[in-house]
């Protein structure tokens, strides 16, 4: 009986390799973390003279956090973005998905330039589309609505989910869909109970991604809201920073309550982000 070589013994990084490689995953670290460590230590600051200062700390606390929830529009700003990112988030994915599986699975006319046209759209940027989109809007009598920003994000997140979720879809069996015409399900059926499910990750990686284009996005929402009680939170921040003055505090703690959501929805998707990932980019 032959036995098998000892697998090759891998070789050993030098001492100043492995010094260099650490330390730039030190330095890259701290470049990555000051910034948040610098808005949540500023958004504990009661002093106003600190707040510029790198070098004074001085008294920390939760007044700013206080003054936001008692003397701001908070509550309803978080409820709008709220009520507008998940609705965005439910659109834009359930139009993606439906355009990505229709192109996977069906070669029909005009499929090629409707995947064209979706790469070309994520082309535009946001400043050359929101002049048209009012004018749409206002002739449709959306502005100042949610369901009016929703449709607004959609333009942003469909054309990407659109073609993250045709080449997931892609990776899945075509032999899913045969047994489930063959067990008597329409077409529909067999998208939204077999192949849907299959695609959590491919769903998991659209869905985080229109959330967030939705929960942080500021151009759209500060044209097309117009109203202070409809604002979103990234349009009310706006509202701590004016010609003749800047609420650096109360800004950096709505700062700091804003990302809590986005990173729930994170840990919340994340074992499917990968996946996800990884899987969009292959094809059967």
């Amino acid at each position: 009986m032959t036995t098998l070589p000892a697998p090759a013994r891998r070789r050993q990084r030098s001492f100043a390799a492995s010094a260099a490689l650490h330390a730039t995953l030190i330095a890259a670290s701290v470049i990555a973390v000051f910034p948040v460590a610098w808005i949540a230590l500023t958004s504990l600051k009661t002093k106003r003279d600190t707040w510029e200062q790198a070098g004074q700390i001085g008294s920390l606390g939760l007044s700013n956090y206080r003054q936001v929830f008692r003397d701001t529009l908070f509550g309803d700003w978080f409820l709008n973005s709220i009520i507008i990112a998940v609705g965005a988030t439910a659109l834009s994915v359930l139009v993606a998905a439906s355009a990505g599986y229709a192109a996977s699975r069906h070669r029909f006319p005009g499929r090629g330039g409707l995947l064209w046209t979706f790469l070309v759209v994520q082309m535009f940027p946001m400043a050359v589309l929101i002049v048209p989109l009012y004018n749409i809007m206002s002739k449709l009598h959306l502005l100042d609505s949610y369901f009016g920003l929703m449709l607004a994000y959609c333009t942003i997140a469909v054309p990407f989910c659109a073609w993250m979720l045709k080449g997931y879809f892609d990776t899945i069996p075509r032999s899913i869909d045969e047994a489930g015409l063959l067990d008597g399900l329409s077409p529909l059926g067999t998208f939204w109970r077999l192949v849907m499910p299959l695609a959590r990750p491919g769903i998991a990686v659209t869905a985080f991604y229109s959330f967030l284009t939705a929960w942080g996005e500021i151009a759209y929402a500060s044209v097309f809201l117009q109203s202070n009680d409809h604002y979103t939170l990234a349009v009310g921040m706006m509202t701590f920073v004016s010609q003749f003055k800047a609420e650096w505090g109360l800004l950096s703690a709505t700062s700091v309550l804003v990302a809590i959501p986005a990173a729930v929805v994170f840990f919340l998707v994340q074992r499917h982000l990968v996946a996800g990932l990884t899987s969009g980019g292959a094809k059967e």
